[in-house]
């Protein structure tokens, strides 16, 4: 199992962090998402190689910007 971990910048609240939870958890192969509006951290957990572009491209999605972390 794959894990990354990403600083999502733009949260504020648990709205934030379900649109980025229903965003990221699209992403096939997707087993596991922690994700905390307070830190900012988010934590991504697969069943095989995560794309970093397209865990970027989902939180964008939802409005926000994330880098590696």
């Amino acid at each position: 199992m794959a894990t990354n971990e990403y600083q999502v910048t733009g949260m504020t609240c648990g709205h934030c962090e379900m649109s980025v939870r229903e965003e990221v958890s699209q992403i096939p192969g997707v087993a596991e998402i922690q994700v905390s509006a307070q830190t900012g951290r988010l934590v991504v957990s697969s069943t095989e190689e995560l794309d970093d572009a397209a865990v970027l491209a989902a939180v964008d999605e939802a409005g926000y910007s994330a880098v590696r972390a």
